[in-house]
């Protein structure tokens, strides 16, 4: 799991509202996002589900957050009158009580779009049934306590708020203050209309009614239950916001071009167009496409042209891409350089992840190794000799075991004495052969450490395990790489997040001998960016031709950089992902300082799924990594 300002999210949860959002909107490029409230924005591309749901239970958390998509992507952008909302903010900026004015449209258009949700898709009923009975205990309780510290005009709304969610036609509300409830009373007509509503324009005139009666003896409310649902309304011009994802403009020019008729040429050549029903693979056609986008009208006439489009006899703008041609250099052209320049952007973007965009991977190489590195990785190594000696043991004699043991039951191969079935059996399995599998692993192992400024007083413990690692691999002949990783806080700039991986280790200098004391130069930096870093060392794994492949990642808790606190935790998920779709087993191990607590458990599971390994204390840490290194050892044998 991981917060949104001390709010929890289940990341698979997450992950699912994105999809949902996707969907239900048929906008790929919205994304999901877990704010104050929930509300829809083109501009910013974002669709909103309220923290609101955060602290109740996990069955009505998933169905307040399901139910927010689901009012906003289905209901809210195909069924929300922009211009009739646009003009009824605008007059209620002029009263007294624009809050409680936003508040009120919001409930009661979103009470109009869940009838019309539930309608489109009654298997969501379920979900609001949760929803409703969530929200009217809450108004309950936010009823007594507005009564008690005096707050009328929220009073006011919580009644309103229950009177709609009511199981009786004229509930008592016998705590709430007598000026209040006689108020009520007032508006119980202009509320139950709300039920009738079939459009924007009719929800919003009925809340113009409750304002216009509330206005003068109230003040604006304190609390804000509910946020008005679309953002940025100012900037849209259609009549909903399903019509401005999809608006085509007109041509930016409406003038027409002279053209001399007697000057003029005609062509009458025939172009084709493909399509399904008119496909031909055995005749050669050309075929041309434009984009049109802008251009002058002229009066060319054709053979068959449509004259009901503006756009139909423009002379297009046709945007090509740059690429290499035998022929000619075209380099040099400024128009073809920055649309490559714009894709090679939108590569490094999904390569990496959008919350990577501005991300930036540099090497930090190792120097020669001083002599009290080499002093203190002797004494490190002497430390773990016997977890070392032991490991490697019982994995060169499960290789010997398996290469000596006969395999048995096969078509061909040396005749075995039992010939029992060839009498019993129609394909009879009676030779046998001797093993001769080669005694190397098969398998490259990457070792990533996390080197930000909370592993300070962890990492001389971690590198006793590092160095457990590192021998035990040397031993067996298996290639390795170590690497730190971090981001310098210090350097970050817009649009600029230096991320640097310390090299200990390359699988091509793992093995040689003298190489072990280069770990004791590991320290503790500054921020950790996890999903960038796995996504950069999957690359270079992902190119191995080893079968067995894993990514090991040390770190001490959740992701932290530069605009990454929000959604850090879901991008090393997808990252963690993303490798193991690859074929990387990617297993990730926590180094507690003493007790694991439960915020820190939820973090590693949501990352790494039962893939993980908790240390509580680093100096257990061989105690942990040995048996791990065994399990993967085995596996690659």
């Amino acid at each position: 799991m991981y917060r949104f300002h001390d709010s929890k999210v289940d990341t698979d949860l997450f992950m699912q509202l994105q999809d949902l959002t996707t969907v239900l909107s048929g906008n790929p490029d919205l994304n999901f996002e877990h704010n104050y409230g929930s509300f829809i924005d083109l501009i910013d591309s974002k669709l909103t589900a309220s923290r609101f749901w955060d602290k109740s239970q996990d069955n009505v958390k998933e169905s307040g957050l399901k139910t927010d998509i689901l009012l906003r992507a289905i209901g809210t952008l195909h069924y929300s009158s922009l211009p009739a909302m646009k003009t009824y903010l605008k007059s209620m900026n002029e009263t007294k009580i624009p809050k409680f004015s936003s508040q009120l449209v919001t409930l009661l258009e979103d009470l109009r779009l869940e009838e019309i949700v539930k309608k489109e898709r009654p298997g969501t009923k379920k979900w609001f049934a949760v929803r409703r009975s969530y929200l009217k205990h809450y108004f309950e309780n936010q009823l007594t306590a507005m009564i008690t510290r005096g707050f009328q005009t929220d009073e006011l709304f919580c009644l309103i708020y229950l009177l709609i969610q009511s199981d009786h036609p004229d509930p008592a509300f016998p705590r709430a203050n007598e000026n209040q409830v006689y108020q009520l009373d007032q508006l119980k007509p202009y509320i139950y209309s709300a039920f009738e509503a079939k459009s924007t324009e009719d929800i919003i005139r009925i809340a113009e009614q409750i304002i216009y009666r509330v206005n003068e003896h109230y003040k604006d409310s304190i609390n804000q239950y509910f946020i008005f649902p679309i953002s940025h309304i100012e900037s849209y011009t259609k009549n909903t916001l399903f019509d401005e994802l999809t608006r085509t403009d007109e041509l930016v020019n409406n003038d027409q071009e002279d053209i001399d008729e007697e000057k003029n040429e005609y062509f009458d050549e025939t172009f084709s167009t493909w399509h399904r029903e008119n496909k031909n693979e055995d005749r050669k056609q050309n075929f041309l496409q434009f984009e049109l986008e802008q251009g002058t009208k002229t009066n060319m006439m054709g053979g068959g042209a449509r004259e009901t489009e503006d756009a139909d006899q423009a002379m297009a703008s046709i945007q090509g891409a740059s690429g290499e041609s035998k022929e000619r250099d075209y380099s040099k052209m400024e128009a073809l350089d920055k649309q490559e320049e714009s894709k090679q952007a939108q590569g490094n973007e999904s390569a990496f992840g959008e919350e990577n965009k501005d991300a930036t991977n540099l090497i930090k190489e190792t120097v020669t190794p001083s002599r009290e590195d080499v002093a203190l990785y002797q004494e490190y190594a002497k430390a773990i000799e016997t977890y070392q000696r032991k490991l490697a043991n019982t994995i060169k004699k499960t290789i010997e075991h398996k290469k000596n043991t006969p395999r048995k039951d096969l078509l061909v191969g040396r005749l075995s004495k039992k010939l029992l079935p060839v009498v019993i059996d129609e394909t009879p399995r009676v030779f046998y052969k001797k093993d001769q599998e080669s005694k190397e692993f098969d398998a490259v192992f990457t070792l990533l450490i996390d080197c930000s400024a909370s592993m300070a007083g962890k990492m001389e413990e971690t590198k006793r395990g590092i160095v457990l690692f590192h021998e035990v691999l040397k031993t067996l002949n298996i290639p390795h790489s170590i690497i730190g990783f971090w981001e310098d806080a210090n350097e970050v700039k817009e649009s600029y997040q230096p991320n640097y991986f310390h090299v200990i280790h390359t699988y091509t200098d793992s093995l040689y001998q003298n190489n072990g004391p280069k770990i004791m130069q590991l320290e503790a930096q500054e921020d950790n960016r996890d999903g960038f870093s796995i996504r950069v060392i999957t690359k270079d794994i992902e190119s191995r031709r080893e079968k067995n492949k894993f990514l090991l990642v040390f770190s001490d808790g959740e992701p932290a950089a530069a605009n990454y606190d929000q959604n850090g935790i879901v991008d090393t998920h997808l990252a963690v992902s993303e490798a193991r779709k690859k074929g990387i087993d990617v297993i990730g191990m926590f180094l507690a300082d003493g007790e694991i607590g439960e915020r820190e458990d939820d973090i590693m599971r949501n990352i790494y799924g039962k893939e993980r390994i908790m240390v509580p204390s680093v100096s257990e840490l061989p105690d942990h990594f040995t048996p791990l290194l065994k399990k993967l050892l085995l596996k690659s044998i």
